[in-house]
């Protein structure tokens, strides 16, 4: 697998680093948060370029963080035709060949990038630490959203006009922004209209997966995390992700939305760092596993 790696910012210890990778002839905007430990291979929601997940990144302090646009959103251009979650995570593998990273990472994914940190999980054991899954879940078999909810997840037309997005806001995403709307702008200052083309093959890596005949074999530690007020993501689902897979947790985050990682930052941070740092099942250190 061919990788290209050239850096798009200066290398300042602490900070936040971008990267154009090309894996395989495919170009990725990529950010690294440098820290200790094992890192961390975040995936985002549908739709979102990485600085959605930038205050969640900055509350979770002196863990290293590895994120990428994937192909049609932020500043990763659109590949000439989709992959499915599978090509995603081979891509992903790719990247973190190209970056060096040859131990185990720690896996994490809210929403559409929850089933793809799935995906990557089942498909590369061998390289996932532990896994975390936030307002997701195991796709095709899932409990879907109201339709008044879907019809505004079909397009990317949130992105694009901020009055529309501050009108469905509480709709779709619930929780802190029914009560608080004025969190929105946090949420609003980091979402760019990402390309049709982009967010259409986003959809179509979806189409018909689904991850729950495969989850029962899923052996890795696993935090799940859900918001109980969740319209796009109803926690009914993150229940069953807690019944199929083995080795899991379940944190529900009372009073939150879909966006909790985001408007509860700290508070998000907190439970993953202690899931992190905690022994494994068999009793050996996470950092020496």
């Amino acid at each position: 697998m061919s990788a290209t790696v050239t850096p798009a910012t200066p290398v300042q210890p602490g900070a936040f680093q971008e990267a154009q990778v090309e894996v395989n002839g495919v170009a990725l905007r990529t950010a690294i948060r440098p820290g200790h430990g094992r890192p961390l291979l975040l995936f985002n929601g549908i739709g979102a370029q990485l600085e959605l997940l930038r205050p969640f990144i900055d509350a979770l302090e002196g863990v290293e963080v590895v994120i990428y646009d994937v192909p049609g959103i932020g500043g990763s251009p659109a590949t000439l035709i989709p992959r499915r979650f599978s090509g995603l995570a081979k891509l992903s593998a790719g990247l973190l060949d190209a970056l060096g990273y040859r131990r185990p990472v720690n896996v994490g994914g809210i929403s559409w990038g929850g089933a793809l940190a799935q995906q990557f999980a089942l498909q590369y054991p061998e390289r996932s630490n532990r896994l975390i899954l936030a307002a997701t879940s195991a796709g095709a078999m899932a409990l879907p959203a109201r339709l008044g909810v879907l019809r505004h997840m079909i397009t990317p037309r949130r992105y694009a006009e901020r009055g529309y997005m501050r009108k469905v806001a509480p709709i779709l995403y619930g929780g802190e922004l029914r009560t608080r709307p004025q969190l929105l702008t946090r949420h609003a200052n980091f979402s760019l209209k990402p390309s049709l083309r982009g967010y259409l093959y986003q959809l179509i890596a979806g189409m018909g997966w689904t991850s729950a005949h495969r989850l029962p074999r899923l052996h890795v530690p696993t935090l799940l995390m859900a918001g109980d007020d969740d319209p796009i993501m109803p926690l009914i689902n993150m229940r069953l992700l807690h019944w199929l897979i083995p080795k899991s947790t379940l944190h529900v985050v009372r009073g939150g939305g879909h966006l909790f990682m985001v408007l509860r930052a700290f508070e998000t941070a907190g439970v993953i760092r202690r899931f992190l740092d905690e022994r494994r099942y068999d009793g050996t250190d996470p950092q020496d596993y």
